[in-house]
């Protein structure tokens, strides 16, 4: 399984280009009301269009590092380990790898009006080792259960929420019967 961050993780990059859309505009619209009084001066047609140009590729290279970041940061899950690959701008990438059966619990979080409204949120693994928390993750409810699925075929059994708790003992007693 190969899940990735949210993208709502490059919504800085893209304010950063909506701004780069808006500034060749912005200069052109201040030459039309400096040069108003002198219409020989005044942006062209094909100014407008090469600003509109010249906006769309700033926006794409100032877009660039946050894609990047999301694009190439991702979460695998094998049949003996979880590994996570973070990407950090363009040139730093770091890797964390440990095996499924050091996982002791899993648990997800969905806080907030803009996670509840987005669908993304925060996983936590909880290993012997440690912990590894996983923000803005699409549709954390079921990475959570998928993972919890593949953990269960390998044979290793995981702290769970008290529900699923009481669901396994009723079907360990109807076994039982």
């Amino acid at each position: 399984m190969v899940f990735r961050k949210h993208p709502v993780v490059m919504r800085k990059g893209i304010i950063v280009a909506s701004i780069g859309i808006l500034l060749p505009m912005l200069y052109i619209m201040a030459l039309t009301f400096v040069y108003a009084d002198n219409p020989d001066k005044l942006p062209t047609v094909n100014s407008f269009y090469i600003a509109l140009i010249s906006g769309f590729l700033l926006a794409a290279v100032l877009m660039l590092p946050s894609w990047i970041s999301w694009y190439y940061s991702i979460y695998i899950v094998t049949n003996q380990r979880l590994i996570q690959i973070k990407q950090k701008g363009m040139f730093r990438r770091s890797m964390v790898s440990f095996g499924l059966n050091q996982i002791q619990m899993i648990n997800y979080e969905i806080d907030g009006f803009q996670e509840t409204v987005l669908g993304f949120g925060t996983i936590m693994v909880q290993t012997y080792v440690g912990s590894l928390t996983i923000h803005e993750v699409h549709h954390p409810g079921k990475i959570q259960k998928k993972l919890l699925h593949i953990l269960r075929d390998q044979g290793i059994n995981t702290a769970v929420n008290p529900a699923d708790v009481n669901e396994q003992e009723s079907m360990q007693l109807e076994e039982e019967k």
